[in-house]
């Protein structure tokens, strides 16, 4: 298969190529949000049909804690940063106009990582029951033994998730982002699926789940971007693990395998230590944290995602100061954005949970346990988002090494906190942990690149931030004095949620500032801008 370029004898120009990534940014942020918004929701329908088929015991425990090995696989080879590490390597190719060295990076880092997670997978899939053991003392036999099974039915799917991540990074770094807005939603269609349609052919209800897990691996992560590479990607694949493409890969992704960050070891400490407490606890936390990730990925994940390969092609032209301008802006978004997100998770905790979970075997035990969760989790949201962008600064420079050794510090140390708090209020205390590991790590993070880059600027964040704060606290002053203690039920919320959106808005309109106002706007504008090219063509 050949690149188009190619067919023709011509290649883009580097400059069309970051023009078009650079105005595009504000679409594929509102495209990807709307994706991981679409996958959020069947995340919805996912976790209430497992709280209904299982609830909140000892299966749901072993099928959370069942994708601990497989996470940490993945985690060990990149494969949830495989685009952080490859985008700038091989846009920084494709800048200096040396197409046929960015297929070979192409080809040697597809094949010898798909290889290495072949062969960890089956090394993973033999000792699985010790790994199991290990990590999961307290578990009752039984409770182990499901485990393991499930670990077992899952693992395979890290094969796609690399392979297929490696296919997609190419598809990021030439401005393509179907592929990426379409696998996860694939994914959780696919563990609907399986619980739906497998759950009364299986011994427990969670085996079926975990099947759809797999399948939806395979048709998401790797047969979208396969599919949607196959005319525009030259393909293949070369195990070389000494091949001079493959180490200065392996120099870039190394921090990311080797390091760690609060934004993966949080849900690792949660399933360590929330183990070691009552049963059940390992599903509660699981299921708040699941709802509080919803605006992490659809405002922070979106936004850095579709940010990064405009970073990487403005420093493979060395246009420092557009690119610290562009971090500032997404900073600065993503900041005003992600308070706004948490003021109303912390507002609606309750009946977002009730709504979403209380239904079956999850009673409302079980849906007050998860509210005082989220209420807490949903601090950690600002956070967790100006870490997610920040760091692509750093990233798109090729510079792995000091926000993940910064990152590794902050995980380590934080192990003590996690320890401490659940300890002394349980789950409760676990929920509080991450927002005040992930707030010091994001403020240090920033610092940080003020210190390394010469931006952004901390005066102008500090003042979105602030002003963003104060308007949030607003509506919720609003909402709150309007209905009080008015009853529980859907049109009461409904009509609560409606005046918090109204009064958030309107607060934006008289005490945002411009930059969050523009940013705001700028996706729908490039949306326009886009049917505007459709209906001249």
């Amino acid at each position: 298969m050949t690149h188009p370029s190619q067919e023709t004898g011509g290649a883009p120009a580097a400059g069309d190529d970051a023009a078009a990534q650079r105005s595009g940014v504000g679409f594929a942020a509102l495209l990807l949000a709307a994706s991981v918004l679409l996958s959020r929701l069947l995340g919805y329908a996912r976790e209430a049909l497992l709280a209904y088929q299982v609830g909140a015991g000892p299966n749901a425990d072993a099928y959370y804690a069942a994708f601990q090995i497989p996470d940490l696989l993945n985690y060990l080879l990149a494969g949830g940063a495989l685009s952080i590490a490859f985008v700038p390597l091989y846009t920084q190719h494709r800048a200096d106009g040396r197409h046929a060295d960015a297929d070979h990076l192409l080809a040697v880092v597809l094949g010898t990582l798909t290889a290495a997670a072949v062969a960890a997978t089956a090394i993973l899939w033999w000792q699985a029951p010790r790994l199991t053991a290990l990590q999961f003392p307290a578990f009752d036999e039984a409770t182990r033994e499901l485990t393991t099974r499930l670990t077992r039915i899952v693992l395979p799917a890290q094969i796609f998730f690399v392979a297929g991540g490696i296919i997609n990074a190419t598809l990021l770094a030439r401005g393509r982002f179907g592929a990426a807005a379409a696998a996860p939603v694939l994914y959780n269609g696919g563990i609907i699926a399986g619980g739906l349609l497998l759950a009364p052919f299986t011994d427990v209800p969670v085996e079926g789940f975990s099947w759809g897990a797999l399948a939806g691996a395979f048709l998401g992560p790797f047969l979208a971007p396969l599919i949607d590479a196959r005319r525009r990607v030259t393909l293949g694949a070369r195990v070389a693990p000494s091949d001079r493409a493959f180490l200065s890969y392996l120099w870039i992704a190394a921090p990311l395998m080797l390091g760690q960050s609060l934004l993966t070891v949080d849900e690792w400490y949660e399933r360590w230590f929330g183990a070691l407490l009552e049963p059940g606890t390992v599903a509660h936390l699981s299921y708040a944290r699941r709802l509080m990730l919803v605006p992490v990925a659809v405002v922070g994940q979106a936004i850095a995602a579709a940010a990064l390969p405009a970073m990487a092609h403005l420093w493979a032209q060395r246009k420092t100061d557009e690119l610290d301008s562009l971090v500032l802006r997404t900073l600065q978004t993503g900041i005003a954005l992600a308070m706004f997100c948490a003021a109303a998770f912390f507002l609606f905790a309750g009946e977002i949970v009730a709504l979403v979970y209380e239904r079956g075997a999850f009673d409302a035990a079980d849906s007050a346990a998860v509210a005082a969760i989220l209420s807490l989790l949903a601090l950690a949201v600002p956070a967790w988002i100006a870490q997610q962008i920040v760091t692509r600064a750093f990233y798109a420079r090729s510079d792995t090494w000091r926000p993940m050794a910064l990152g590794t510090f902050f995980a380590v140390a934080a192990i003590p906190l996690y320890m401490m708090l659940g300890r002394r209020w349980g789950a409760v205390g676990l929920a509080m942990a991450p927002g005040i590991a992930m707030s010091a790590n994001a403020v240090a993070t920033i610092a940080l690149a003020r210190w390394m880059h010469g931006g952004p600027s901390l005066r102008r964040i500090g003042a979105t931030a602030g002003r963003a704060m104060l308007i949030a606290g607003i509506a919720v002053a609003a909402t709150q004095l309007a209905f009080g203690s008015a009853a529980p039920g859907l049109v009461t919320f409904a009509a609560r949620g409606a005046l918090f959106a109204i009064s958030l808005t309107a607060a934006t309109a008289l005490l945002g500032d411009d930059a969050v106002r523009q940013a705001l706007q700028q996706p729908f504008a490039a949306v326009n801008r886009r049917l505007r090219r459709s209906t001249v063509r």
